[in-house]
């Protein structure tokens, strides 16, 4: 178990950090596209440099219409933070005391859901304004098959935790 404790504490941190990198980088886009803040048109207009702050160093490089913005852009940043953020709090289970708690069951839960009912819905929404590429659709069959898997896990932790009371009891 110690093992599983120190992957799962590695990948916890890993994932904050990615889910950080691109909720940040999600609100300043925002912020710089809104604003035009740190943002430079290049060939005659068709797409953009992002900026680093308070630098003309492009960060993201972007086609500049509204559609590619929303769907193909933001809603990408948005979802993968927040995706990285319930990963790190389903790889936070793994590395506490008590493994079978009704709070654990809920972060599984939150993941699940995300992963089996979000991406199918946005990449058919996205596609009725952009091109989505074929490799897309194969992300959306892993983030359902993940979800699938996390699905089994709470339930397993369902029946731990149902066990847990049982013997709770007897003791």
């Amino acid at each position: 178990m110690n093992q599983t404790k120190i992957i799962s504490t590695v990948l916890f941190y890993i994932c904050s950090v990615l889910s950080g990198g691109y909720l940040i980088t999600a609100v300043y886009s925002l912020f710089c596209l809104a604003t035009d803040f740190s943002v430079t048109p290049y060939k005659n207009s068709k797409f953009l440099h992002i900026n680093y702050p308070f630098t003309e160093q492009p960060f993201l490089n972007i086609e500049n219409n509204y559609s590619y913005i929303i769907f193909s852009f933001m809603l990408v940043l948005f979802s993968y933070g927040i995706f990285f953020w319930l990963s790190a709090k389903v790889f936070k289970v793994f590395f506490q005391p008590k493994l079978f708690t009704k709070e654990h069951i809920a972060q599984l839960k939150r993941f699940y859901l995300f992963n089996i009912f979000t991406p199918l819905p946005i990449v058919i929404i996205a596609s009725f304004f952009v091109e989505v590429e074929s490799m897309i659709w194969g992300l959306v069959f892993i983030h359902f098959m993940l979800g699938i898997f996390c699905l089994f896990l709470a339930n397993i932790f369902k029946q731990g935790l149902h066990l847990q009371n049982e013997q709770d009891l007897f003791i």
